[in-house]
């Protein structure tokens, strides 16, 4: 019995300690500011990408547009969220094609008005991220990889306590005085979320020749539909290619090792979002670089320090490895 006590009170005491790592990780009390940057800082993108958009709201998204009706149908993934089968359901009633378009992209608008002041935060989210599946799959060819992360992320508000801080429900006493239980675990899920795009699109490109030899750069920056700036002078300097191509490598594939620690979590936030400002500026993707430099930010590079004492008299107190990044969220 004696000889079997030990092992036993090991293990019970290995797992007490697993469990409380983990505890503190998903669970111990945050600051809701990341999550007031991740609300803001997408509403205010969208808010942006619909500016550049609503000028050709009906030739986009319209049954007469660049894409015929017949043809949307085609392409389409699914009838049940499309602008499409509105207009098909409600014409009997004499509403027309144009005024359901307009409207639709009208209320994904003040969605993401209302997002961005955190005014009723996660009905506003719901209400966005479902006009904006709708808009997505009425227009389904024209999506990008944009598109799919803002649905996701505006999803994900709508279970997320985002309104917790910067935002009118906090102002109009809507919300709890102290960051709800589930801060920490929301601003998990987005951590975990991005640390997994970025490593799966590093292992992909590492895969492959052209991030290796600089042809993925070369055809990045030279293609008519990217071309921003006159890089053809890479063609006498074919290192720095190279060199830029095995940098978005590293980037990206150690995006989920490095962004962790602490003393190379702000090195890898400033190369993610030089990465995709770069994005933005020579290859002319905006939203996309403004989208995904936003998500970085507001996951590693706001402090989501745990509540103070007077407020939250339970909180855990903070890890201290240098692997654990409770201060960063």
């Amino acid at each position: 019995m004696n000889g079997h006590a030990g092992p036993r009170l090991a293990a019970r005491a290995a797992l007490a300690r697993a469990w409380l790592s983990l505890d503190r990780f998903a669970l111990a009390p945050a600051s809701a500011m990341p999550l007031a940057a991740l609300r803001i800082g997408l509403a205010s993108v969208l808010l942006v990408q619909a500016a550049m958009v609503g000028p050709a709201l009906l030739e986009l998204y319209g049954r007469s547009g660049i894409l015929q009706g017949p043809l949307n149908d085609l392409l389409a993934r699914t009838d049940l969220v499309r602008i499409g089968s509105l207009i098909d359901r409600l014409a009997p009633l004499g509403v027309g094609e144009a005024s359901i378009v307009t409207g639709t992209g009208a209320l994904y608008t003040l969605a993401l008005v209302a997002l961005l002041l955190g005014w009723r935060a996660r009905a506003a989210a719901a209400l966005a991220w479902l006009t904006h599946r709708m808009l997505m799959m009425t227009a389904d060819s024209t999506n990008y990889g944009a598109d799919n992360y803002a649905n996701i992320f505006l999803f994900y508000l709508v279970w997320m306590p985002s309104s917790a801080a910067l935002s009118l429900d906090r102002r109009l006493a809507r919300v709890p005085i102290g960051p709800p239980a589930t801060t920490r675990l929301s601003l998990r899920v987005v951590q975990l979320h991005l640390c997994i795009s970025y490593l799966a699109s590093g292992l992909w490109k590492a895969s492959g020749e052209q991030w290796w030899n600089g042809e993925a750069i070369w055809r990045s920056v030279m293609l008519p539909a990217y071309r921003q700036v006159d890089f053809s002078w890479l063609a006498d300097h074919p290192w720095i290619a190279v060199i830029a191509g095995w940098l978005v490598v590293l980037v990206e594939a150690g995006y989920a090792f490095m962004i962790w620690p602490r003393r190379s979590r702000r090195i890898w936030v400033a190369a993610t979002l030089a990465l995709h400002l770069g994005i933005a500026v020579f290859m002319g993707l905006v939203v996309f670089g403004a989208l995904m430099a936003v998500l970085t930010f507001a996951a590693f590079g706001v402090r989501a320090d745990r509540a103070a004492p007077e407020r939250c008299p339970r909180a855990h107190p903070a890890l201290e490895s240098p692997w654990a990044p409770p201060n960063a969220g």
